[in-house]
């Protein structure tokens, strides 16, 4: 999906301005431009765009803009949804490197709780939206990929369903998952637009929107939502290197939502899990659904004095985890 609407577009635009700090010069990476709708009306507004589009087929007109420009806009042939691939030896386009991609920006790293150094806008191709959500969140909370650089802000459309996971509350027994517990934790979440599906278009051969059905979730809009990276992130307990061993327990809590939280400490082999509940304030019979995102990150810091992250069987675990999300 693509945008060729110019309402849209100028919408969009807004939306992505918006919120901005004053003097910023954030360079901003348009993923999929298409034929180029909403690049030419960043770029009329001021908006330093690397257009980062896979379709060999939208080149050619996207590079005529860049070289009528100078400088403001750089074209990259590469697929956001195959950024940095698990592939030995060098990458080969659509795939892209982040790397690369970042030496190509001229955009150096910076401290994590500087200002973010790039913004990335993009729609989700709702096939993959579940699986790439879960990469970037991987890569956040490892500070890997384009984390490397700073708190890299995603801007992207997803559909209303997933973001109604993703701002789910604990309790919600549709809702409530540990994709929200991570995300909730590690982002500043922000809907910036809602807009029907029948506004966006598509390449696909045979021309179809392909909405998702949902059944228990709205799925009647995109939703424009931005992402951004938490400053405190890394504070108390957490850093980067036991990040996928918080994630894997968060995941393995959340596997059976109506478990009791202190069965899962249990079966952890965890002797004294009803007294660390009790010192956390934690009521020992909550269910795993009903423990609230700040509470998982107490927990794991909790926990973290313990013996039970350095049994072989958990690393075994995350690291399978990693690779299957990867």
């Amino acid at each position: 999906r693509f945008i060729a609407c110019p309402r849209l577009a100028h919408t969009v635009q807004r939306c992505l301005q918006s919120g901005a700090s004053p003097g910023s010069q954030s360079v901003l990476i348009e993923c999929e431009p298409g034929p180029g709708v909403l690049t030419r009306t960043l770029l009329n507004a001021g908006v330093r765009v690397v257009a980062l589009e896979s379709n060999p087929a939208f080149l050619p007109n996207l590079r005529s803009l860049e070289n009528s420009l100078d400088g403001q806009l750089k074209v990259v042939h590469g697929d956001f949804c195959r950024l940095d691939p698990l592939v030995t030896g060098a990458v080969k386009p659509p795939a892209v490197c982040s790397e690369k991609l970042f030496e190509t920006m001229g955009v150096a790293a910076v401290p994590w709780r500087a200002d973010t150094p790039v913004k990335i806008f993009g729609i989700l191709p709702q096939s993959k939206e579940r699986l790439l959500l879960w990469r970037h969140l991987f890569a956040m909370y490892e500070r890997s990929s384009i984390y490397r650089y700073g708190r890299a802000e995603l801007n992207i459309f997803i559909s209303e369903r997933q973001y109604k996971v993703l701002t789910g509350k604990a309790g919600d027994a549709r809702a409530y998952q540990a994709i929200t517990v991570l995300c909730q934790l590690g982002c500043e979440i922000q809907l910036l637009h809602m807009e029907p599906w029948s506004s966006f278009f598509t390449n696909l051969k045979n021309g179809g929107l392909a909405i998702p059905r949902s059944v228990w979730l709205p799925n009647d809009h995109l939703c424009l939502v931005r992402l951004t990276p938490q400053q405190n992130l890394f504070t108390g307990g957490l850093n980067s290197t036991n990040a996928p061993i918080f994630i894997f327990m968060v995941k393995q809590c959340l596997v059976r939502p109506t478990s009791r939280l202190i069965d899962k400490l249990n079966s952890w082999s965890l002797d004294n899990g009803s007294q660390l509940l009790r010192e956390l304030e934690i009521p020992e019979n909550v269910q795993t659904r009903n423990v609230y995102p700040e509470d998982y990150k107490r927990l794991f810091e909790a926990l973290q004095s313990s013996n039970i992250f350095t049994e072989a069987w958990w690393h075994e675990e995350v690291f399978e985890n990693t690779r299957n999300i990867n």
